[in-house]
């Protein structure tokens, strides 16, 4: 019996390899922000709680000459959050590099695949 076709997926992370380095997680952390104007719910969403939500915002706004997230308090009027046009570039360019990866190393993964049992 086959298997399934597998595929490869390139993990870009820069500047390194280190704890704050921004890379597919925190790439997708963005665009669930992005989506719902919520950390929480984003970390919700994404299974993570919100403390490791947030710490991860942190990381990415200190990486970056500018923020990439700003936030609103709560209270009665509900706060939230939203990528900055800095977040929003580099989330932009992140996703670009991700898929031009993806499409320059498809012609390797597949002779790779074949040669597996």
């Amino acid at each position: 019996m086959p298997h399934p076709a597998p595929e490869l997926q390139p993990r870009l992370r820069f500047p390194d390899a280190g704890p704050d380095a921004f890379g597919p997680g925190k790439a997708e952390l963005l665009r669930h922000i992005a989506a719902t104007g919520s950390i929480r719910t984003a970390a919700t969403e994404l299974g993570m709680s919100y403390q490791r939500a947030w710490q991860l915002v942190q990381a990415m706004n200190r990486l970056f000459r500018a923020p990439l997230v700003t936030t609103s308090r709560g209270g009665g009027t509900r706060g939230g959050a939203q990528l900055t046009p800095t977040g929003e570039n580099v989330l932009l360019r992140y996703t670009r590099m991700q898929a031009a990866c993806q499409r320059a190393t498809r012609t390797d993964q597949r002779a790779l695949f074949r040669l597996l049992k």
